[in-house]
């Protein structure tokens, strides 16, 4: 699973866990977080629109303000599959690659338009469009064994030999 292919949404800088996930959702079950994803932001029917396997390429500063683990969580649940920015909050970075959702940096916004189809190579950092080659930040060995095993606690279980209660 290093190669996703999926069509894109535009977000612009410093988009924050309060438009990711609006604090009125938080006492939501992990399970119906999905239905809330991005319901604070410019497009607050994401949500209902966003497609299995769709990429959210943003600016600067994706996750900032607090470090509210359920803002990855609501996202990988309505079918996002990877974000691309060209930076993130350090605390959303991190708790995104735990639960198994790929985060890469890399300037996009103005290589790619809304809602194109893009396959991106997690591994090497190559964003191909219909027209070109982008390069991005490719992710480690380390971070990509924590994707493919679909997030950090699946990964230390794997390790142990402990079966998966926790689903990618």
């Amino acid at each position: 699973m290093n190669t996703i292919k999926g069509h894109v949404w535009f977000f612009g800088d410093n988009v924050d866990t309060d438009q990711i996930l609006p604090g009125y959702a938080m006492a939501e079950d992990f399970s119906g977080l999905g239905q809330y994803a991005m319901a604070g932001s410019k497009i607050p029917d994401f949500a209902k629109k966003v497609k299995l396997g769709d990429i959210i390429v943003a600016g600067k500063n994706f996750g900032c303000g607090s470090s509210r683990e359920q803002a990855p969580v609501a996202l990988k649940a309505a079918g996002v599959s990877l974000i691309i920015a060209e930076s993130f909050a350090r605390i959303f970075r991190r708790n995104a690659i735990n639960i198994g959702l790929p985060v890469l940096m890399g300037e996009m916004q103005e290589a790619v338009s809304q809602g194109e189809q893009i396959e991106v190579d997690l591994e090497r950092g190559i964003v191909i469009t219909a027209e070109r080659e982008i390069n991005a930040s490719a992710l480690s060995a380390n971070v990509l064994a924590i994707i493919a095993a679909g997030g950090l606690i699946n990964q230390v279980r794997q390790e142990l030999g402990i079966e998966n209660t926790i689903r990618p």
